[in-house]
């Protein structure tokens, strides 16, 4: 495993990120531990989660499942770098939520900490992520909040996710603004080779400020993971917004020619999309979230693969990038 700084800070991070969001929802607690110690063996010592994670009347449900991995002992909570998000309201029923106990007020901030430990049975999240903007609550406000945590010991680091480029460059100056606040140290966005806006704004903002960039959805709901070819062969069909997607032909017509390109290179489109990503300025890693054991060591390839010069060039003919900004949308 090959590992990195995660953004301006001292902290090193493995290029691949273990996603949790299918612990609970799809993988029972049993494989779902068993995931996370075969990602452990293999070096990944970056794992990201978020407290709404389980969803539905099983929020905080994916947390607990972490937490009681991490009570089995055998170093694993000394190994991993555990993140995790704030913002969503974790009643079950969120059209009857309580006041205060969603998005970044200090008062939810405080809460919803206090709650992600308990779940994950730690004594501190490495990393606290803002999981989406809060346009009501002003950044003094929640960097304050964030200042009380930091000297508690309760978190070390925050983060965002979900943040356009101004936001991030907002928090950061007002961060600094402040003095003895860090500011954002990452930024999670939705990022991939079919989905590159994050390229004009996002992605320059966290380079400027120092942040490392951990792309989200990195197949693009499985477009990306060789989803014509599967369909095909009678396995896993397109469902929800892939399935979406495939309905129009220019799109269709674009996902085929990726595969097969890779096909012709003798390479799997799953593994490249990832490799695709290691090779991005300013991406710490990409987050993979396996359902099963075999899916995280179809990821863990990517790691030791090398895209030529060529293959770079005829992906960005298939998925062309916006271009630089302000040039992509200025003229």
């Amino acid at each position: 495993m090959e590992y990195t700084q995660l953004g301006r800070t001292g902290l090193k991070v493995s290029r691949l990120v273990l996603g949790t969001m299918n612990f609970g929802p799809q993988t029972d607690e049993a494989e779902s531990h068993a995931i996370m110690d075969a990602a452990l063996d293999a070096g990944i010592n970056f794992f990201d989660t978020a407290n709404v994670y389980g969803w539905g009347e099983n929020k905080g449900r994916t947390e607990t499942i972490i937490g009681n991995w991490f009570a089995k002992g055998g170093g694993r909570r000394e190994k991993t770098v555990i993140a995790t998000k704030v913002y969503g309201n974790m009643a079950a029923d969120t059209d009857n939520a309580w006041p205060n106990h969603d998005k970044l007020s200090a008062v939810n901030i405080r809460r919803a900490v206090d709650a992600s430990l308990k779940r994950l049975q730690t004594d501190h999240i490495d990393l606290y992520q803002f999981h989406h903007i809060d346009r009501n609550t002003p950044f003094e406000e929640i960097w304050q909040a964030i200042d009380v945590l930091v000297q508690q010991g309760k978190i070390l680091y925050a983060g965002s996710s979900n943040f356009p480029g101004y936001k991030i460059a907002q928090a950061n100056e007002i961060a600094a603004r402040r003095g003895g606040t860090f500011g954002l140290v990452s930024e999670q966005c939705l990022y991939n080779l079919a989905e590159r806006r994050a390229e004009m704004e996002v992605i320059p903002a966290a380079q400027d400020y120092g942040l490392g960039v951990i792309p989200w959805s990195p197949l693009h709901g499985g477009l990306l993971g060789g989803i014509i070819k599967k369909e095909v062969q009678g396995g896993r069909r397109a469902s929800g917004r892939a399935a979406d997607t495939l309905k129009d032909p220019a799109a269709r017509a674009q996902i085929q020619a990726y595969e097969d390109l890779l096909d012709k290179h003798g390479l799997e489109p799953g593994e490249v999309a990832l490799a695709w990503l290691l090779t991005r300025p300013g991406v710490t890693g990409p987050i993979v979230g396996p359902r099963t054991a075999g899916q995280l060591e179809s990821a863990l390839r990517a790691v030791e693969l090398e895209l030529s010069e060529d293959l770079l060039g005829s992906l960005d003919e298939i998925f062309p990038g916006p271009g630089p900004s302000p040039e992509a949308f200025a003229w």
